[in-house]
């Protein structure tokens, strides 16, 4: 069994005061959460002031798992080795008929200024070289978590990351557009020519580079996640043109319009089970402390608008925004999230689970990726929690899920870095390592 170090800053206060606990394979089972009646979770949010810790820089120094090593998954559950040695295996998505694909891409250092080398890849917390561009096909057909088929199913890309079976087409969201190629399940890879639906604002520091993909509920609608083009749009907000939003937009890339704002990095997009409700996952700005600014969870409202640049977690103004272009109005009018995380955790990943094969417990919860922090004197993420949903309303606090992807923090070590995660048809969990080129299954 390898130490575990694992630091909270807890943004959440229960009323009743519960402490969660670090879970480890043989010894504890999940956090028990205060089951909720006919009124949603609401938590009680406190903030520091701003800077109340000056800003940290903290690399992780990404070791790869040792033979026989995996994460930890909480009491029941078992974490196995789903595919190994894809480079970058950053996104994933599960078709209708149960194929699995894997965006391999990564984030390309620019030879930027230290702090954003650190996000940028200029260290050896993650992949930093050529994005390989390519999309995998995965197929266990007979879903014994060992795949028959491992093929390239798309290539030439520029980052990609959404994937979408939508109409008979296989829609890819690259960091620059959004294409899409017609689609046959059987094939193992994509024979015709795509074609190009809608550009997407890309360049700059653009370490927000993910384009996210997600279909409404009756299919007319397709929705994309843009993140911002800066921390807190330090190179003038003309720069943030469609950035730091959710996009909508018919299929055939018509119609696009602003969906919701203010979302510094909303990579993670799923609906609540039994509800028309869209949920989304952002990762928060950087620079104000250690303890500033929560990640969080966040239902999206249609118009709504969530702060960057200018606030954070309801009307805290941004000190960084100078007086003469500061939005009053904007401010004002800033939705609180409903549940914070933990601050630089990179929470990226989300999905809802909707199906029977988990315990009880997690039927119409919400799982949450962290790729982790550097901008922390502490590790924070490096985990997938679990949000208790009860009837499509937040019924609880975060907990932990699966852990054990930080191996010496005093060091710096990780093992890995899990990004986003997936569902398969027989109803186990997917997630991505990109830093360890892994795909785990939880079962």
């Amino acid at each position: 069994m390898k130490a575990m170090s694992v630091v909270y800053i807890l943004f959440v206060m229960i009323a009743a005061g519960c402490e969660r606990k670090t879970e480890k394979k043989e010894e504890t089972a999940a956090t028990t959460v205060t089951p909720v009646s006919d009124e949603s979770f609401k938590p009680v949010i406190e903030l520091p002031p701003p800077n109340e810790k000056e800003s940290a820089v903290k690399y992780s120094h990404v070791i790869g798992w040792p033979e026989g090593e995996t994460p930890d998954v909480i009491a029941g559950l078992t974490v196995t080795k789903f595919a190994t040695g894809l480079r970058s295996p950053r996104n994933i998505y599960v078709a209708p008929n149960g194929d699995i694909f894997v965006a391999l891409a990564n984030t390309e250092s620019k030879g930027l200024s230290k702090v954003k080398d650190a996000i940028s890849g200029k260290d050896d917390s993650q992949h930093s070289g050529k994005s390989l561009n390519q999309i995998y096909l995965l197929r266990d057909a007979d879903g014994d978590g060992k795949p028959e088929i491992q093929t390239p199913y798309l290539t030439g890309l520029n980052q990609p990351f959404g994937m979408l079976v939508l109409d008979n087409y296989f829609y890819v969201a690259n960091t620059d557009a959004v294409w899409r190629y017609p689609y046959q399940e059987k094939n193992t890879h994509v024979t015709a020519a795509g074609q190009k639906i809608t550009d997407l604002p890309a360049g700059g520091y653009n370490n927000h580079w993910t384009r996210n993909l997600l279909a409404s509920k009756d299919a007319s609608k397709i929705y994309i996640s843009v993140g911002s083009a800066s921390n807190v749009a330090e190179h003038g907000i003309d720069e943030e043109i469609s950035r730091a939003n959710i996009l909508q937009m018919n299929p055939d890339g018509s119609d696009k319009v602003v969906y919701a704002s203010g979302l510094r990095n909303p990579v993670g997009m799923d609906w609540a089970p039994g509800t028309d409700e869209l949920w989304t996952v952002v990762n928060e700005r950087d620079e104000l402390g250690d303890n500033l600014v929560p990640d969080y969870l966040t239902h999206v409202v249609h118009d709504g608008f969530y702060g960057w640049p200018y606030a954070y977690i309801g009307s805290h103004p941004d000190p960084r925004i100078k007086a003469e272009d500061q939005k009053p109005e904007l401010i004002q009018r800033t939705i609180v999230p409903d549940l914070p995380l933990d601050s630089h955790s990179s929470s990226m990943g989300l999905v809802f689970y909707d199906q029977k094969k988990l315990p009880q417990k997690f039927q119409g919860g919400a799982f949450i990726t962290q790729h982790g922090s550097w901008n922390r004197s502490s590790f924070t993420g490096y985990k997938i929690l679990f949000v208790p949903f009860r009837n499509g309303k937040l019924a609880g606090p975060a907990e932990d899920f699966v852990t054990g992807f930080i191996a010496d923090e005093a060091k710096g070590d990780v093992y890995g870095r899990p990004v986003a995660v997936a569902i398969t048809k027989e109803g186990n969990l997917l997630i991505t390592d990109d830093a360890s080129d892994t795909i785990w299954m939880v079962r």
